[in-house]
């Protein structure tokens, strides 16, 4: 401590030692250390005197220091004073990893200008990439990994998986970016990242709907009724490869560019107890295995960066063959089609909108996949929808949207892979028809306070310009409403559904009131684990080749194929009042039930086809019950299992009734899907 003093004293004209530094607070210590002069610190003139003063000769220091210059106080530095560097330490431990290697770090240098000051930049990998070169590789010779190192540190095991595994980081996923040298030459500038996806669905699908017997032979020579045995059979197996290549960095702005390409290849076989049914010929049998690729998408999305907003708000263009669902639910359209779309928000996301044009491309008809090598259809699609979040109320999404079917096929003769002709559907005077109708449709999705909400109205008005009973021009005038209210109690959720869809009251005026949709594939009121949604009731007796209503939809339509058949607003219109439930019993295992009951709306159309003077408008109880396991509480793996029952009302026995009384009818679903 004397130390501290002896250096002190000049600086404060003290020629006696201080008392020891520890009476002093430590406050003053600290100003005195700032006023002391040293190298780099100013010294005070305010005394000629003391300025002009030899300095004082410093007295020896205990411990063997001649001046206080070495003397340093622990944990304090004097300004302009560096203490001697210590030895330099040496490690040596050959358990340690070693350091990456090269190709771990990713180089944005693009191999222009000087390196050095202007041309590299190298940047700091991610750590998915840090992590993955630790990992070690498998011996040429053995084929095996060394796996010491997982002993040494058995945290490094997490990351190092196979490229084949979907579960965890790798670069199949989109996880890190393509390295130089492993991408296309025509992929400019670096952020390009690959995303490979493959799906198996495999559907296995006993069920029973009215078989009508054949009108030139049938497989009993005793049915002589108007339909026979209705127990059917369908096994389809579905594989889906999909390729995208994007550039981009941020999960929260979107890709600048993307390319995308998925191809669907189906095998289907279907078994049923009546000829002509599968086959416009009778000699072909009852039985009927098929295969079909069909391209799903391929387009190119396009990122106009100019209308970007600090929060990520964006605008794309996207031009293809690409997925689109006009409405929440699928009432109107839900397909992929040939198109080019400009989508994109604004207000942090609170708005969003679409612009779309669709071609609609020919649908392969056992597989429903599309088939390109066939000139599109002459079926245009035009919509415009605007969605805004929290409107009217918050936690309410709204939807208004203006949509634009223009069909010129009136001249064109259109008949299906199996014989059938599909356009101009075999009903009424068997002429072309061609139609122009504007859907206008609000809906609403989200929740209002502990109510979950989803709603939808469409009207539908426009032009028919063939009436196929009139052979006239008729005015389309139709609307359609559709709501689902569920409330969740705990692991339970309870739903009420409705829908009602105008049917047509006079089929010979200038008014087709019925209400149909382009492409339906509605998810509502038990989807397609309802009887009535997913099977097709084949209108006999009335029109050949023609069904009530659609696979996959929900509307009483008159058409002859959803895929390939043109819209009818002369048919009977639809009315269903449905209760389901949802049942969470573990995270990965869920129970659903639902009850429906459904009605023609109008059946004016049904007794002129028929020739009958009255038909009761009651369909029946549509009851199912479904179960959905995900074993890894993911989408990766999915089984379902589902079985629904029709119970037919009076309207239904009347249409196809067996020796005066329809049974019941079932479907049973069976669903595997796989995907990566």
């Amino acid at each position: 401590m004397q130390q501290v003093a002896l250096f002190l004293a000049p600086a404060f004209g003290i020629t006696q030692p201080l008392a020891p530094p520890a009476t002093l607070p430590f406050h003053v210590l600290a100003a005195v250390e700032a006023a002391a002069p040293g190298e780099g610190a100013p010294q005070e003139a305010t005394d000629p005197q003391s300025s002009a003063a030899p300095p004082q000769e410093m007295a020896p220091v205990p411990g063997g220091e001649t001046d206080a210059d070495g003397a340093l106080i622990d944990g304090r530095r004097r300004p302009g004073f560096n203490k001697q560097l210590p030895d330099k330490v040496e490690q040596d431990n050959p358990g340690a990893v070693n350091a990456p290697p090269p190709e771990a770090f990713y180089d944005k240098y693009d191999g222009e200008g000087p390196v050095g000051d202007l041309g590299l930049d190298v940047a700091l990998p991610d750590r998915w990439r840090i992590m993955s070169s630790l990992c070690p590789q498998k011996d040429k010779a053995t084929g095996q990994k060394d796996r010491a190192l997982y002993t040494l540190f058995p945290k490094l095991e997490y990351v190092c998986h196979s490229q084949l595994d979907p579960f965890h980081h790798n670069l199949l996923k989109g996880d890190r970016p393509l390295a130089r040298g492993k991408r296309p030459g025509f992929l400019k500038g670096d952020d390009w990242y690959l995303l490979a996806g493959a799906v198996s669905d495999t559907v296995v699908e006993p069920r029973s709907f009215p078989i009508p017997v054949g009108n030139q032979t049938t497989t009993n020579p005793n049915e002589i009724d108007v339909f026979g045995r209705s127990h059917s059979l369908v096994l389809s197996q579905t594989f889906i490869a999909s390729l995208s290549l994007l550039k981009g960095m941020t999960a929260y702005k979107p890709p600048v560019i993307e390319y995308r390409i998925a191809i669907a290849g189906n095998l289907n076989h279907v078994q049923v107890p009546e000829r002509r049914v599968l086959f416009v010929e009778p000699s072909k049998g009852t039985k009927r295995t098929d295969g079909f690729i069909g391209l799903q998408e391929a387009f190119i999305d396009y990122h106009i960066g100019r209308f970007d907003t600090k929060r990520y708000d964006f605008i794309s263009l996207r031009a293809g063959i690409q997925p689109m669902q006009s409405d929440f639910r699928g009432f109107l359209f839900n397909d992929n089609q040939l198109g080019v779309r400009l989508f994109g928000n604004r207000d942090n996301n609170r708005v969003q909108f679409n612009l779309a044009a669709f071609w609609r491309l020919e649908k392969e008809t056992n597989s429903g996949l599309n088939d390109v090598s066939r000139m599109p259809r002459n079926d245009w699609v035009f919509m415009a929808n605007l969605y805004r979040q929290d409107f009217p109320f918050v936690g309410l999404t709204s939807q208004v949207s203006v949509t634009y079917n223009m069909n010129r096929e009136r001249n064109e003769i259109s008949v299906d892979t199996n014989g059938f002709p599909v356009r101009p559907a075999l009903i009424g005077d068997l002429r072309g028809r061609e139609y122009d109708v504007v859907y206008l449709g609000y809906a609403a999705d989200g929740r209002i306070g502990r109510l979950n909400l989803t709603a939808q109205a469409y009207a539908a008005l426009g032009e028919d310009r063939n009436n196929f009973l009139t052979s006239r021009a008729a005015e389309i005038k139709a609307f359609m409403a559709a709501a689902e209210v569920s409330y969740d109690f705990d692991w339970t959720r309870v739903r009420l559904s409705g829908l009602w869809a105008s049917g047509d009251s006079n089929p010979y005026d200038k008014t087709e009131g019925g209400f149909d949709a382009i492409f339906e594939n509605p998810q509502f009121a038990g989807a397609d684990t309802s009887y009535w949604i997913r099977q097709t009731i084949p209108f006999a007796g009335g029109g050949r080749n023609i069904s009530v209503n659609g696979r996959n939809g929900i509307l009483n339509s008159l058409r002859s194929s959803k895929e390939q058949g043109q819209s009818n607003f002369t048919n009977p219109g639809t009315m269903l009042v449905g209760i389901g439930t949802d049942f969470d019993l573990t995270p990965t295992v869920r129970v659903s039930t639902n009850v429906n009951h459904l009605w023609f709306e109008n059946t004016k159309i049904l007794q002129v086809l028929r020739n009958e003077g009255s038909i009761p408008r009651d369909i029946g109880w549509d009851a199912s019950v479904s179960a959905i396991w995900r074993p890894n509480a993911s989408q990766n793996l999915v089984f379902r299992l589902s079985g629904a029952v029709l119970d037919p009302g009076a309207g239904f026995d009347d249409l196809f009734a067996q020796m005066g009384k329809a049974s019941r009818f079932y479907s049973v679903l069976a669903n595997a899907t796989l995907a990566f």
